[in-house]
């Protein structure tokens, strides 16, 4: 799985909890750092992760033909868009992809177009990714509607798609809670958030082909 997190710039800290609970369950995991803030948006600094993987996935253990894209927030749109345009990673798109509290309307920083949009003129002859949602239906930053009409949009179109909702806030989706001393989010050990956020694990681990069982091992 190659793990992108969402518009604070450099915060792959804040996924480590969802990447070390999918890695102990077998899942090898890449979480990279990238900058939304960039003059592009970001959108090099994530095409050279998607790349580090391809080359690199093997020596982690992993399989460079079977990489499930995940994403959170702002990292969302950018894996979906990657899911349906062939164009956001230079003609390669990942075996899956699963999208965690996304906010579908908006611009996603691989193309710079909203991933509805993208679906709505997507090529249709293409091979189908499969595309799981993740969503706390308590998150009050991206409305959990964004999710609902995305899924509603894919099953339209007869796309294999799945939306998971919990009561969870837009930080509890990835095991984490919003400190507004730091302004950034920190892993939190509230028994609720903790679920929820191994609910978001285990839709990885369902996306992820044949998850290995020979022990944790992650990349980041």
């Amino acid at each position: 799985m190659l793990l992108w997190h969402g518009r604070g710039p450099d915060e792959r800290d804040v996924l480590a909890p969802l990447a070390r609970a999918a890695a102990s369950l077998g899942v090898v995991c890449f979480v990279p750092d990238w900058r939304p803030d960039a003059d592009d948006g970001g959108r090099s600094h994530l095409r050279e992760s998607a790349l580090f993987v391809l080359r690199n996935a093997a020596e982690f253990g992993g399989d460079a033909g079977r990489i499930v894209l995940a994403g959170w927030s702002l990292g969302a749109n950018a894996v979906t868009a990657a899911a349906l345009d062939p164009d956001a990673l230079d003609g390669w798109r990942p075996q899956a992809v699963v999208g965690i509290a996304g906010a579908y309307t908006r611009p996603q920083p691989l193309t710079g177009r909203a991933p509805l949009d993208v679906l709505a003129e997507a090529d249709r002859t293409l091979p189908n990714v499969p595309v799981r949602l993740v969503h706390g239906t308590a998150d009050t930053l991206v409305a959990v509607r964004q999710s609902r009409e995305f899924h509603a949009a894919l099953q339209r179109q007869g796309r294999p798609a799945s939306l998971d909702e919990s009561d969870a806030d837009h930080a509890g989706v990835i095991m984490a809670e919003y400190d507004p001393e730091s302004q950034r989010c920190r892993p939190s050990r509230s028994p609720g958030v903790v679920e929820a956020g191994m609910r978001t694990v285990r839709r990885i681990v369902e996306a992820a082909p044949h998850p290995r069982t020979r022990g944790p091992r992650s990349g980041h």
